[in-house]
Formats: C-alpha cells, structure tokens, sequence
C-alpha cells in the first residue's frame, strides 16, 4: 500500500470499528492503515512507521498493553491513543501509565475522535519538528568548531568544561561565533534540555541591563506595572551567556560578582534573595587584563569569571575550515533563496582562503549570502564572490591598523568593488559611486589602482 502525508495505524479485532474509524480517519485527510491483532499490528507499524496509532486495548492473542510497550522499544516519540470498552478503565490507567498519550471510550463519539487525534498529531508534529531542528543545530555546532589545530583544541577544553558547572570565559575577536560556540557548549552539557538564554551587555543601558538580567518588582520604578522575572531565573537549570561582559558597567559588575558567589539576587527593587542554578557562559572580545590594570574591570569578578578560559581564533589563523564553512553557508542560503544545489567552484575557494577576514565568521556568512542572492547559475564563480574580496590580496591583519588606515584600505576596497561590477568601465565605475570620473581617476592613482 501507498501512503502519502501523515499515517494512523488503527488496531481493533472488529470490522465494524475498523471500518469506522478508518472513514472517519479519511475524511480529517489523513492516510490509515488496519490491523486485526498484536502480531499484525507490529508487523505493519514496523513496514510503514506511522504517525500515530490507535490501538485497542482488548485484543486476541497479544494484550493491547503488550503492543504498546512493544510499539514504544521500536519508536518511544510514536503517540498511542488507547481504544478501551466499558469496564476496562483501569486498564486504560495503566495505559496511560506506561506511555500512552489518551484513550478513548467505546462508544465514541465521532467529534471526540477527531480532536483526541488533532491534538497527539499537533505533538507529533513539534517533536518531528523538534528533531529536525536539533539535527540541524548539532550539523552547525560540528561545522562551527571545525577541524584546524586551533579549533579542535578549543573544542576538547570546551567538551570537558560542559560536563561540569564550571563557569567559562569565552575570548577572540568579534565574529569569531561566540555565541554558537557558547550553545554547543549548553548543548554538549546535561543541561540542554534546559533554557539557553543569551543577554547582549554592551546593548542595554545600566539600568536596563540589571532589569533584564534579575527582573523586578512591581513598582520598583517609573512603567514597572507589573513583576517581571529576569534572565537568571528564567533560565534556572540551564545555561546564561553573557555576550561582552568587558562592557558592564562597575556597579553592575560587583552585583554579577555577589551572584557568581553566592548563585543568589533580588529583583530590582525587592528585597527577599532568589536562588538559582544556572551555568554562566561569559564572552568578550576585550582584553579584560589591560582593563583591570586601567581600572575599568573588577579583578575578582575577572578571576571568577576565567575558571575556564577558552580563546577562540580569528579566521585567519584557521584557514583549514574556510572551504567547509563556505559550502555550508552555501547549502543554507541556497535553501533560503530557492536555489538548492549551488556550488562554489575551486578558483572562487581560493580566493575565499586567501582573504584574511578582518569580520571573521561572520563576514563570510556575509559573503556567501550575497553572492548566492546574487548569483544567477547553480555554482558561485569568482565573480559572484563580493568583489572587494576577490580583489583582495592576502593581506595580513596580525599587525594593528590605524583608524586612517583602516578607513584607506576600506576606501580602496569600494573602487576596486565598483570596478569590478562594471568591468573596469572607469565612467560606469564612478556614475556607480556618485563620483566625478576624474576624481576617479585621482583615487585611482592615489590608491595605485590599475
């Protein structure tokens, strides 16, 4: 048998009630399938892995309540709505008890039926979606930590500290996927099943920052109406990522201090203590020891933030996972854009490799996503690579620029953009950038541009 959509398996021994539910079942869209018995049923759900069952709990031969225990070791996310006859509630208590989503009583009503299944289909459908996702985060977890000598070393440090509480201190420069690597961290711990949550520190002022962080009280000030929980006791049992901590201002800094102490707070503007469990997850792209010898980080609140110091490299440093980010960001944005199967050819990978990422991951993120928008064939050539980047040599940025410097480089860059995007017509180049050719031209020459 064929089936399209989503499938339910119907057990019951009667015909009458087979054929009932099956009608019913069809007219709601959904594919059915029947069995007489135990021994059937399983044969069935283990050739067509169905959505749902219903499963009569009075069967011949092999019990309803050994089907479902038996239907449960083959797929425990598989929901069972228990079919049960007058007299034999307390074997739908068991039922349920041993993993049976509902049960419904002979005789039926046919309206009952139908939302009884709507609602188990509905759960069946977040944990599909569910797993989908959590595949789908795992697949960018491995992709983002990658294969170089430096990532893999940040990865083991970052695999062992997950499978304690200890708090960690995420370093490197801004790009460098901190944030994802915090998660995969949550991920890897026996906290994911717990809240993530991510709290920016440079985005919100002072005030705003220690509201979010531990909530307040009714009234604690002006447009405070209401109780609010913050972050930390929203996220109890998980994970609190604290993205450029460098940022925090010094009397929010000693509160975060009392909390990695203490593991307790108050509410802005209460006065009992909260008490928590939360893994902290700090980040930074500071170098928070010239900050304290400046005065503008807490010593201690630094040594009780760096238990366990994990450095991230920038991308330059890990060119080796240039070619694998590149064709995933690919793949994803493809998908996005409707336009599955896109590849980036070897000429353009180079070009990418070359590049030294002053924005890092997120750069190249950048990157793909528009010369995938961009591009119109089912490979991304040299050309649709951002052309300020297949122009680019491969420039070392481990020395310091200036701000003037950085601004020239930047400068030169848009030329040899514009350039490029009108195929070194010099005219159509400057009408692009608003520019008189002339000025053009002088840019050119200033910036020794061919």
């Amino acid at each position: 048998m064929e089936l399209t959509g989503e499938t339910i398996l119907v057990v019951d021994d009667d015909p009458y009630i087979q054929k009932a539910l099956e009608d019913r079942l069809a007219s709601l869209g959904y594919g059915v399938l029947v069995a007489a018995d135990g021994v059937q049923a399983l044969e069935v759900f283990e050739r067509h892995s169905p959505q749902l069952v219903l499963l009569d709990i009075e069967l011949p031969g092999m019990k309803g309540l050994d089907v479902l225990k038996e239907i449960h070791r083959r797929d425990a996310g598989v929901p069972v709505i228990m079919i049960t006859a007058y007299g034999s509630i307390d074997l739908a208590v068991q039922a349920m008890k041993d993993g049976a989503f509902d049960f419904i009583p002979k005789p039926f009503k046919s309206g009952h039926i139908g939302l009884v299944v709507q609602k188990a289909m509905e759960r069946q459908r977040l944990r599909i979606e569910v797993d989908v996702l959590t595949e789908e985060v795992d697949r960018r977890y491995s992709l983002v930590t990658g294969n170089s000598p430096k990532m893999l070393d940040a990865t083991e440090a970052a695999k062992k500290a997950a499978a304690s509480r200890s708090t960690v201190l995420l370093l490197g420069e801004s790009g460098t996927g901190k944030e994802l690597f915090a998660r995969a961290i949550h991920n890897w711990s026996d906290r994911k099943d717990r809240p993530f949550v991510a709290i920016n520190c440079v985005g919100l002022s002072k005030d705003l920052l220690e509201s979010d962080l531990f909530g307040h009280e009714k009234g604690a000030f002006t447009g405070a109406h209401q109780l609010k929980k913050g972050k930390m006791e929203i996220a109890h049992g998980g994970t609190v990522f604290l993205d450029e901590i460098g940022d925090v201002s010094a009397e929010l800094q000693t509160k975060l201090l009392r909390f990695l102490q203490e593991r307790e707070f108050e509410r802005v503007g209460g006065t009992q203590p909260i008490r928590v469990d939360v893994r902290i997850i700090a980040a930074t792209n500071r170098d928070l020891q010239v900050a304290m010898k400046e005065g503008r980080f807490r010593e201690d609140l630094y040594y009780r933030l760096n238990v366990v110091p994990i450095k991230l490299p920038p991308l330059r440093e890990r060119k080796d996972d240039i070619p694998d980010l590149a064709r995933f960001f690919a793949t994803r944005f493809a998908k996005e854009a409707k336009k599955p199967g896109m590849e980036i050819i070897d000429s353009a990978l180079a070009k990418l490799i070359a590049y030294d990422w002053p924005g890092n991951v997120r750069e190249l993120a950048n990157t793909i996503e528009r010369a995938v928008v961009l591009g119109q064939g089912s490979t991304l050539e040299f050309d649709d690579i951002t052309p300020a980047v297949a122009a680019a040599k491969a420039q070392s940025f481990s020395e310091k620029l200036s701000y003037h410097q950085a601004i020239e480089g930047h400068r030169r860059n848009v030329i040899i953009e514009a350039l490029a995007r009108t195929e070194g017509n010099r005219a159509a180049a400057a009408r692009l950038l608003g520019l008189e050719r002339s000025y053009l031209l002088k840019l050119m020459k200033s910036f020794q541009i061919n």
